[in-house]
């Protein structure tokens, strides 16, 4: 059986910063019941990452990045697309980076084709606050959807 993880990032203290956090918030309990997806709210640190993602089939990471698109805009991304265009993470090490160091740390990670980013362009990564900015803080609902559909999870329960 294939066991997913799907993995929010940000800083707590850092306003748009904090919305993968709270994508995965959101998630939890509509998840909680399924034994074969687990979610976690985590902080980013490059080599903490991929040891978080061992022991997984699939993940998917949730995070704020800066591409220069309009805030709130959410990115469908794989560690590739992320490699060959120019999106900024939010991040100090990008995840093809920490990829590559997991692996040649010897560390068992999913392949990049089971790897997916959602990235929501942030407004201001550096603001401090207690609120994501409004565009941003829009954008949670959907990126919550988007995450359902990809793990095959309905919406809202059947009539």
């Amino acid at each position: 059986m294939m066991k997913t993880l799907v993995l929010g990032l940000g800083n707590p203290l850092v306003t748009d910063d904090s919305v993968g956090l709270r994508v995965a918030a959101q998630l939890r309990p509509l998840l909680e019941n399924r034994s074969e997806i687990e979610v976690s709210e985590d902080y980013w640190g490059g080599l903490r990452l991929m040891e978080r993602m061992v022991g997984f089939d699939r993940v998917i990471v949730i995070d704020a990045i800066c591409t220069g698109a309009p805030p709130g805009t959410l990115h469908c991304l794989t560690p590739a697309s992320i490699a060959t265009q120019r999106s900024a993470s939010s991040h100090d090490v990008n995840l093809p980076t920490a990829l590559a160091l997991g692996r040649a740390a010897g560390l068992v990670l999913p392949g990049d084709d089971q790897i997916q980013l959602l990235g929501i362009e942030a407004e201001d990564v550096l603001t401090f606050g207690e609120r994501c900015t409004p565009a941003v803080e829009a954008a949670i609902g959907p990126a919550v959807a988007l995450v359902l559909d990809w793990l095959g999870v309905p919406t809202s329960p059947p009539a």
